[in-house]
């Protein structure tokens, strides 16, 4: 007779094959022939593509990513970090990176989900004394890439599951996502969200900086005053700061505002002096400098390349 330890050893990747092909066909079910798709369930984002993508500079919220189909892989400051349908990647904080798709095809489209975090409800399920204090030192930048497992993919499954059942999703969207974020502050990749989320941790007040560069971006940035706001000293502020988002706060800064200049000549049609100027830029000559050495190519030629027929194929699976 074979012992339920043994038997629930041998089922699982069996589990675990089964809940990634059905989160694959739900996501394929969702988007359509679309490539993203902001559902119904709050914070929830399917997205597709059907070939690799070049590398696209964009910013991560706070956020969960999972790749049921294909593959991705995303820079920062000068570390890669490579997921597929066996590893989940996790955004503590808005960051700027560089991503791309590496696996795609129109037979086999790199399919993905992401979740945006409430940060309001990390620090609510904290305060719970059943979550475990894990000892693991924090160290790296604020993402990370962290195994599946058979728990986290059942709670995607029924996240994904509510859009079968809209009048389910008010109520039990909140509990299937507090579900998830416990699952990720208990294993060794939440140790970071948990200190970005812990009141008084350097973390978090580094945190706070952040989320004050990137609600001011266009405004000039004292770094005085920024470290007042983090209520740190200008060094231990630039020290932690480097350490979560791998940049500085100015080269923090200066990636936002370049990202989202090229949204607003892109998207919304700006000509490139009053995008320069909308984000902060005094000086035209200094924002195309900065923009091409982003973005490889000089505003008019990119928002041209950008706004032709296939492109949105240049843009990865992401959040933004």
């Amino acid at each position: 007779m074979i012992p339920d330890s043994t038997r629930d050893f041998i089922a699982a990747p069996d589990r675990l094959q089964e809940l990634k092909e059905e989160l694959a066909r739900r996501i394929a079910a969702c988007v359509g022939p679309e490539q993203k798709r902001i559902t119904e369930v709050p914070g929830l984002t399917v997205h597709r593509r059907t070939a690799p993508t070049p590398p696209c500079s964009m910013t991560y919220e706070p956020s969960l990513v999972w790749t049921a189909q294909g593959s991705k892989r995303v820079e920062l400051g000068g570390q890669t970090f490579c997921h597929g349908s066996s590893h989940y990647l996790l955004a503590s904080v808005a960051l700027p990176v560089v991503a791309r798709v590496v696996e795609a095809s129109e037979q086999t489209p790199c399919l993905a989900m992401s979740m945006k975090l409430q940060m309001p409800v990390v620090r609510e399920l904290l305060s719970r004394e059943e979550i475990p204090i894990s000892p693991q030192v924090v160290k790296g930048p604020a993402i990370a890439i962290g195994v599946m497992t058979v728990e986290l993919l059942d709670a995607f499954c029924r996240l994904m599951r509510l859009l079968d059942r809209p009048q389910d999703i008010a109520f039990l969207h909140g509990l299937i996502e507090r579900e998830i974020i416990y699952r990720i502050l208990e294993g060794p990749e939440g140790s970071r969200l948990r200190a970005i989320a812990t009141s008084g941790d350097q973390c978090q007040r580094t945190a706070r900086a952040i989320a004050w560069i990137k609600d001011n971006y266009a405004k000039p940035l004292r770094v005085e005053e920024l470290a007042e706001i983090a209520g740190m000293g200008v060094s231990t502020l630039h020290h932690h700061f480097r350490a979560l988002t791998a940049m500085s706060p100015l080269q923090y800064q200066k990636q936002l505002r370049l990202q989202e200049a090229r949204v607003r000549m892109s998207i919304h049609g700006l000509d490139v002096g009053s995008a320069a100027l909308e984000v902060g830029y005094e000086s035209a000559s200094q924002f195309a400098r900065e923009y091409k050495r982003l973005f490889g190519l000089t505003p008019m030629r990119d928002t041209r390349t950008l706004r032709s027929a296939d492109a949105a194929q240049t843009e990865p699976l992401g959040v933004r």
